[in-house]
């Protein structure tokens, strides 16, 4: 099944976002995914396991070095990007 998602990122008491985004968005890379990312928001389209995996290993990596909250949207019925 195909899922997108949307995703948020918030590290807790860091003067700079960059490095938790940029964490993120190598993480979804490295499960071979695309990820768009906007000023408040990233999306990302995938294959929904590898779309999760992705998601648990992005957290996991940000989450190591600080307090973060990321939330996310995930929809089995979004148009799929050509």
């Amino acid at each position: 099944m195909t899922a997108s998602a949307q995703i948020s990122i918030y590290p807790l008491r860091q003067e700079h976002l960059g490095p938790a985004v940029k964490a993120v968005r190598n993480a979804l890379e490295k499960h071979r995914l695309t990820p768009q990312v906007g000023p408040m928001s990233t999306t990302v389209t995938g294959e929904s396991g590898v779309v999760f995996a992705a998601l648990a290993e992005a957290f996991a990596k940000v989450a190591s070095s600080s307090e973060v909250v990321m939330t996310i949207a995930i929809s089995n019925g979004c148009p799929v990007p050509s």
